[in-house]
């Protein structure tokens, strides 16, 4: 394997899991959200797919977004009459977001961004040194 194919494979990574921290962001800052009208829906929790790729032009394999899509488990109910978005019985449908779990996702996924970017730096690395031994 070629060192800028490696650096191709972890910077397909880079691009994947930068996209897995803005949904899980995106989750986070809306974990309170709820309707603006009563009874209405809350925010639904965002996932993310991925899936691998081949690049015909390099013949590499890739990761890639397959999909964001929505979890459609129910968030909790809370009593809360004087809130606007509780329906007749004053209970308020809440977001389907766990901070916890965004919150070990989000560490997971700086996990795998700081390996494919060690990748890099180390690929990078290595070509600079076979090019300074060239040029001894």
């Amino acid at each position: 394997m070629e060192i800028s194919n490696s650096i191709d494979i972890a910077a397909s990574g880079l691009s994947a899991q930068s996209a897995r921290l803005k949904v899980i962001s995106q989750n986070i800052a809306n974990a309170d959200s709820v309707s603006t009208t009563p009874g209405g829906a809350p925010y639904q929790r965002k996932t993310i797919a991925f899936k691998s790729v081949l690049d015909r032009h390099t013949g590499l394999e890739k990761v890639q977004v397959q999909k964001v899509g929505t979890d459609n488990t129910p968030g909790e109910r809370r009593l809360d009459p004087s809130n606007q978005a509780a329906g007749a019985d004053g209970y308020v449908q809440m977001p389907n977001v766990n901070t916890l779990v965004e919150m070990t996702d989000m560490k997971e996924a700086k996990n795998a961004y700081d390996a494919n970017l060690s990748v890099i730096d180390m690929s990078r690395t290595m070509l600079q040194q076979t090019i300074s031994l060239l040029n001894k």
